[in-house]
């Protein structure tokens, strides 16, 4: 046998195409055969059939990447989410599951998928700065994906799988260097942010050079449906045609969609949405309490002098609802600790003309706090804490408040950590490694518990509830999710003869909110809303009546308003043309939400 002349031939193809041959392997082998050796080991050359054989994809609809996780079961639904993404939609996806349904786990699946093809290697993931490093965690963890957190400036370009937050990816000297760039995959978290044309973000992220793009929110669409549009727009330009052609086409009301039909089909090449209301994944349940605190007599005080004052205002300005709010938020502060009222009566102080007669009135205020000596609430969060002994995230919407338990927990040897949004990224994973693995309480503001996952814990306190029903729930979401192996335990503190008392009548009793799904809350807020926010509407009630019995039946009327909607939507889901969410809800298949509440 003999070798070759040259290590390659040059074959003319054509006048501009030339085919190249290296034959260096034959004259290698003819060479080893001709001394009898060496040759290659055995085993070498077994491990790397094997490889080979492994890469091999046998049935391009079949998920590889089910044969490479050792550490995570996927959920069905995820499956199907990740095989639609690969085989339909190529790449190119909005993952809108309701909250806790894993939109992060159907990322990684896909992510894992497109990198065992080959067909990704350069990938960016920008998701909030909190949960920078519980994305790197689970890529590392369930997936074996080796994204690494950027810190570093060199890393853009040196690490191939990169996770940052947005706000770091978009500042200099880090905006021209990623912009610079071409990626193989964009994952965005949190891409509801994303709505705004004319926002920073948005211009950044449609910037990027990518070839596959991911989206996940859960919420899609909030206020108006140019914000489905933007998002549509941003993963596949003219989708859904021009602006102007999609107004025409789609939209009655920036909420009232219309051809829900077409719209549907158009959504569902780009958006795969899963549901609780249907389906065969077990959620754990939710037990309910809801616990009446009456007041101290210097608490009361406080609470009254501040309902004057309040009412007395907004009769001042003529009921000018815009005021309403701020207004009403005194009444809600003095609620939840005297710390909240105190910096906020002390700031309108400094703001008011000196000539005022308005400032008399804030400083009497000012000098009934000055004759509380305990809160409450804190001393039944303590009981509540103690009985538990288990770990318990604590809620409360003001920083203040925060501030306050931190203290009082410390002061009585409960070991707590805060959270909260102004900490910086490695802060927050700083407090979660801490509450993960030493301390009992997790005090944490709305800001803070953005998207944190906390299956770990079971028990969770409103020290003061929220008045959107949406937020209440996306609380409660941080706990009660997949993965969740215990019942969770939700405590809902709230004063009697207060606002909070109305409140906590109008979630749980009128509106059932801790029974619903979240499909079904998002729905019947979106069919309320369409002129002012639930928020505005109780502000106005609250501060326009005249006497409790008043307040009451105005809260009876409401909630007869929602337990109408509710029949409606239950009667005819997917006939209601006014409601854009289900245009959403009815994308994809349907996961059931097993929840449910106990007095």
């Amino acid at each position: 046998m003999q070798p070759t002349e040259k290590k390659e031939h040059v074959r003319p193809f054509n006048e501009d195409v030339q085919l190249h041959f290296d034959r260096e392997w034959f004259e290698n082998l003819h060479q080893r055969a001709q001394r009898g050796g060496p040759w290659d080991d055995w085993t070498l050359y077994q491990l790397a059939y094997e490889a080979e054989r492994a890469s091999l994809i046998s049935d391009f609809d079949e998920l590889q990447s089910l044969l490479h996780i050792q550490q995570l079961t996927p959920m069905p639904h995820q499956i199907e989410t990740a095989k639609k993404v690969l085989t339909e939609m190529r790449g190119r996806a909005i993952l809108a599951d309701e909250v806790g349904l894993g939109k992060t786990i159907e990322a990684g699946l896909i992510l894992k998928e497109y990198l065992i093809r080959g067909l990704i290697k350069k990938v960016l993931i920008l998701v909030p700065a909190s949960l920078v490093l519980q994305w790197v965690r689970e890529l590392n963890s369930k997936f074996g994906i080796p994204a690494v957190a950027q810190k570093k400036e060199y890393m853009w370009a040196q690490c191939d799988i990169i996770v940052a937050s947005m706000d770091t990816a978009k500042r200099d000297p880090h905006r021209d260097i990623v912009l610079g760039m071409e990626y193989d995959m964009l994952i965005v978290d949190e891409a509801h942010k994303l709505k705004n044309k004319k926002t920073t973000n948005y211009q950044f992220i449609n910037d990027l050079r990518k070839k596959y793009c991911l989206l996940l929110t859960a919420t899609p669409v909030q206020n108006d449906l140019k914000e489905l549009y933007n998002l549509i727009t941003l993963l596949k330009p003219g989708q859904l045609g021009g602006q102007g052609s999609f107004q025409a086409n789609f939209v009655v009301d920036k909420r009232i969609p219309k051809n829900e039909e077409q719209l549907q089909q158009e959504l569902s090449k780009v958006m795969i949405r899963n549901r609780r209301s249907n389906g065969n994944v077990n959620f754990t349940k939710r037990v309910v309490r809801n616990i009446p605190l009456t007041l101290s007599p210097e608490e009361q005080a406080l609470y009254d002098g501040v309902t004057d004052f309040v009412k007395g205002r907004y009769e001042e300005s003529g009921g000018d609802i815009s005021s309403a709010l701020s207004l009403v938020t005194l009444q809600r502060e003095v609620c939840s600790s005297r710390d909240a009222v105190f910096i906020t009566l002390v700031n309108m102080f400094k703001k008011t003309p000196e000539d005022s007669p308005m400032r008399p009135r804030i400083w009497q205020l000012v000098e009934l706090i000055r004759s509380i000596k305990a809160n409450t609430k804190a001393e039944k969060v303590m009981e509540i804490v103690r009985d538990i002994n288990e770990k318990v995230i604590i809620f409360t919407e003001y920083r203040a408040s925060q501030e306050y338990l931190m203290q009082y927990l410390k002061d009585n040897k409960i070991s707590a950590v805060p959270y909260r949004g102004g900490m910086n990224r490695g802060k927050k994973d700083w407090m979660m490694d801490l509450f993960r693995n030493r301390a009992q309480v997790l005090v944490a503001t709305e800001a803070g518990g953005e998207g944190i996952n906390l299956q770990f814990c079971h028990h969770m306190i409103n020290f003061d509830l929220p008045w959107n029903p949406m937020r209440v729930e996306q609380r409660i979401g941080r706990v009660h999710r997949l993965g969740q192996q215990d019942d969770v335990k939700i405590y809902n503190l709230s004063t009697k003869g207060t606002i909070e008392e109305y409140i906590l009548s109008l979630l749980h009793e009128k509106i059932n909110m801790f029974e619903l799904v979240i499909g079904e809350l998002d729905t019947i807020l979106e069919r309320f809303e369409k002129s002012n926010s639930l928020e505005t509407h109780l502000a106005k009630m609250i501060l326009s009546s005249r006497s409790e019995d008043e307040i009451r039946k105005q809260m009876d009327d409401l909630g007869r308003s929602f337990s109408t909607i509710r029949s409606e939507v239950e009667r005819s889901p997917q006939q209601n043309p006014a409601i854009a969410g289900n245009i959403l809800n009815s994308l994809g298949q349907t996961i059931p939400n097993e929840a449910e509440a106990a007095p």
